[in-house]
């Protein structure tokens, strides 16, 4: 049972409290951090039940007030909180059978972030470049740590590609449904009759993956070196500093660029390739669920065009929810909670109606 459940993780949770103040513990950095971690993790779910728990005193109290008491002014008024609390104890029940789920072991992870023009030549690149200022300003509002690791310019201001990496807490659950097609409508500053253009950018969210998520043999690299280049092609570094990463076994390719160390720019390199490599292992286990399952939440196919930006009406439409909102320049300030959150919820309740 549900009860049953919670109870035996607020037993854990307290032994995790007389754990974190015993100094054996604590002289144990190793320990006393995974048990700190532990007690982070079940806090949320402790404060829902233990808060559920007293909705459901508060709720028998009532229900034994309608009972007993003869006075119907109070009974009305027993049976106005005993409606309240029924629906706050399904809100809560809803919550708690959520936060038990199986979470997703790679929502902790950072991310890297790529960004790449595609659809509508210049104006395309130009939203690249607005679509990265935007995760860039939500970066800010979360103070999560936003690295470029390579990026691809355009001569007025676009990016034909970028990759930055974002680091903070819970990054990656935040962020893992912006991945797919995003539309642009507008007027490009190149049209000279008003016209509006459509454009699309891809985005793609990977978590980050590390040396022990995924191994990779140096003998399956070949690894190129060459000198940077700018927008045009123009040389920027006169030295061979700039580095090309094949792995063999898949085919992938990660160029990094942005670094005059031809060191850092290979350590660089390797960080995106591991997270592709990741991000590969995680779409073929999707693949082979969605065969298992006729209905399947999140297949990760960024094929399909997730959002619509439309500059003339001032709107962003998010179509796997079916979310309008008229905040197109705030939310492009960064301005995103609204947009994530609905996102989130959405996912939860196809997660809860599947378990």
């Amino acid at each position: 049972m549900l009860t049953d459940r919670l109870e035996s993780l607020e037993q854990r949770y307290q032994e995790l409290e007389d754990s974190l103040t015993d100094p054996e513990v604590i002289k144990n950095q190793d320990l006393y951090h995974k048990y700190r971690k532990e007690h982070a993790d079940l806090t949320p779910v402790i404060q829902i039940f233990r808060r559920y728990r007293q909705v459901e005193k508060e709720l028998a109290e009532n229900q034994t007030l309608l009972k007993e008491e003869a006075d119907e002014e109070l009974k009305a008024y027993a049976r106005e909180e005993i409606q309240g609390l029924k629906d706050q104890a399904e809100k809560l029940e809803e919550e708690l059978r959520f936060l038990l789920l199986p979470q997703d072991p790679l929502d902790d992870k950072n991310v890297i972030l790529e960004i790449r023009a595609g659809t509508g030549g210049e104006e395309a690149a130009l939203f690249a470049a607005d679509l990265y200022r935007m995760y860039t300003r939500l970066a800010e509002r979360k103070r999560w740590k936003m690295e470029i690791l390579s990026h691809s310019a355009t001569g007025v201001g676009g990016f034909k590609e970028i990759i930055a990496s974002i680091s903070g807490n819970k990054v990656y659950s935040q962020l893992k449904y912006e991945s797919g097609v995003h539309r642009v409508q507008r007027v490009p500053a190149t049209e000279s009759q008003g016209r509006i253009h459509t454009s699309a950018v891809t985005v793609a969210v990977l978590p980050e993956a590390e040396e022990v998520d995924v191994q990779i043999n140096p003998e399956e690299l070949r690894i190129d070196v060459f000198r940077s280049s700018g927008p045009g092609g123009q040389s920027v570094n006169t030295t061979d500093s700039a580095v090309r990463i094949t792995h063999l076994p898949t085919g992938l390719v990660v160029s990094c660029q942005d670094e005059k160390s031809q060191h850092k720019n290979k350590a660089k390199g390797l960080k995106v390739l591991r997270s592709r490599l990741l991000d590969m292992m995680q779409h073929e286990q999707q693949q082979q669920i969605a065969q298992e399952r006729k209905s399947m939440v999140g297949t990760g196919d960024r094929s399909e065009r997730i959002r619509t930006y439309n500059f003339p009406q001032g709107r962003i439409t998010d179509h796997r929810i079916g979310l309008t909102l008229y905040r197109l320049e705030a939310m492009l300030d960064g301005d995103l909670e609204e947009l994530l959150q609905s996102l989130i919820a959405y996912h939860r309740t196809q997660a809860l109606a599947q378990a």
